[in-house]
């Protein structure tokens, strides 16, 4: 015996089935794009194993110099670096792609909730994350015999905040294009690349100068890098730094959903939706 979901007009509009339903419409959508499209299949795997296989390389060259810890660190900073990566561009580009394909204002007009269509992209940017790390960790461990293992306990924490410190930035991007127009595409796709000379990603926050640690510090991802380095190299996961990293990311989150917020009611106010994609 099948059972079969109750057409979404039957459910209260505002309860919780109808809205999960309305998300995963989102998610469906975006999915069945994707199937749709070998080059975007593609692409999810592309850039992260051209990434993986450049800096192998480099790790390969510092083992002959006689530098045995530099496969880890280099190789565990650029999976955690693509986590944070793909979950910024990953909701700003679906964003995007529903200007370029002039979806937005369709959107929009239909049932479907702001807070709705953002989980929704959020929810399939976190398969598409976990997809590509999951072929990045076979690989690493098939070339070079690093597994993400070795990360212990903190792997899920450091993965996690750094979702949410992508999803933040990613938002801050979409509202930059509602409020300023297409012209500010590039910063909905380059704003993450701005955090990461700060966040000690490939070398520890102390190399910095003193104002720009200060700087570092208020990041959460630097905390994340530094408590992978500290795995690593031996040591306990960093639970109170990472404590610090988390309250870090939900104000940021907060900060971001209430920048988008604004923008959205400006880009309304404004009658900018309609020409999106013009």
């Amino acid at each position: 015996m099948t059972t079969t979901l109750p057409p979404l007009a039957t459910l209260p509009p505002l309860g919780a089935r109808a809205r999960g339903r309305r998300v995963l419409g989102v998610v469906r959508r975006d999915f069945a794009a994707l199937r749709r499209s070998p080059i975007r299949m593609f692409e999810i795997v592309f850039w992260p194993t051209v990434e993986l296989v450049l800096w192998g390389f480099v790790t390969l060259f510092l083992q002959t110099q006689k530098v045995p810890f530099a496969v880890g660190f280099l190789l565990g900073a650029v999976l955690l670096w693509q986590v944070l990566q793909k979950a910024s561009n990953e909701i700003s580009i679906a964003f995007l792609e529903d200007i370029w394909s002039r979806n937005l204002l369709n959107v929009q007009v239909s049932p479907l909730s702001s807070v709705e269509y953002l989980i929704g992209l959020m929810v399939f940017s976190l398969g598409k994350v976990a997809f590509a790390v999951a072929v990045m960790s076979a690989l690493c461990l098939a070339l070079y015999g690093f597994g993400v293992t070795a990360m212990g306990l903190g792997l899920v924490p450091f993965m996690a905040l750094l979702l949410v410190m992508g999803w933040s930035l990613g938002l801050v991007g979409i509202a930059a294009v509602l409020r300023f127009g297409e012209n500010a595409q590039v910063i909905a796709w380059s704003l993450v690349f701005v955090a990461q000379p700060l966040t000690g990603i490939f070398y520890p926050v102390s190399v910095l100068p003193a104002p720009l640690q200060t700087v570092a510090h208020l990041i959460p991802g630097t905390y994340v890098f530094e408590g992978m380095r500290t795995v690593l190299n031996g040591g306990a996961v960093p639970w109170g730094d990472l404590a610090l990293a988390a309250l870090l990311d939900v104000v940021y989150l907060g900060i971001s959903l209430a920048v988008f917020g604004w923008a959205l009611r400006y880009a309304r106010a404004h009658g900018k939706l309609s020409r999106f994609g013009e």
